[in-house]
């Protein structure tokens, strides 16, 4: 099966997993779930992996390897929050990948000059961070909050007027100060503090039903 990893950004691409379409990736055939499973989890994997100490092309290896071994168990996955989530599961699989590409590194011959010493390849190798001793765990969940920030914010941004998201956008994530915000907009402070209250408002309710949903 070729996994395809679409580059476009949709509303809810970063969205948790719901079990009903978790059952849809057991049909290879199915494009489109595909095509929605990489949005929601092509960043988080990703963002990880260059967390962990990968470079970029290190990291977009592990999302593609990833995502071809989830294609590939996929139907030996169970879904029971009881025993253990899909997102548990995914970690354990994005952690694989990263160890994968932590030991290409080490099999890599150093780059060599004519006055390198021969102690160059074992100075390589003890710069590269242990697999085992990475706290994925961490950040994992620190990339899956983020994730559903984005999320939230995305869904809300298309929830209330263009002109009151920027005077939230400039207030609360550009954190410019109010008056300079105000002067900009040409709005009273006032406005700028109301634009934030409802803008929060609908955000935290959106972020709390991510996260109900989450798998």
């Amino acid at each position: 099966m070729g996994i395809i990893l679409p580059m476009a950004r949709r509303p809810d691409s970063l969205i948790p997993t719901r079990r009903s379409l978790l059952s849809r990736l057991r049909n290879w055939e199915d494009q489109q779930s595909w095509a929605d499973f990489v949005n929601i989890y092509r960043r988080l994997v990703y963002g990880v992996a260059i967390k962990a100490g990968l470079t970029d092309a290190e990291a977009q290896d592990v999302v593609q390897e990833t995502f071809i071994s989830v294609a590939q168990k996929i139907t030996e996955f169970h879904y029971d929050p009881a025993i253990g989530s899909f997102k548990s599961w995914l970690l354990h699989t994005t952690r694989w990948r990263i160890c994968d590409q932590f030991r290409k590194r080490c099999k890599a011959p150093p780059a060599r000059t004519r006055d390198s010493p021969a102690t160059d390849r074992t100075a390589t190798i003890e710069r590269i961070p242990d697999p085992a001793g990475l706290k994925l765990e961490d950040i994992w969940e620190a990339e899956w909050e983020k994730s559903l920030f984005d999320a939230a914010i995305e869904k809300v941004r298309h929830q209330v007027k263009a002109r009151q998201y920027q005077l939230f956008d400039l207030y609360v994530i550009k954190h410019w100060p109010v008056q300079r915000v105000a002067q900009a907009m040409g709005v009273s402070a006032g406005r700028v503090y109301l634009a934030k209250h409802r803008v929060s408002a609908l955000l935290k309710k959106e972020i709390k039903g991510l996260r109900r949903k989450a798998a």
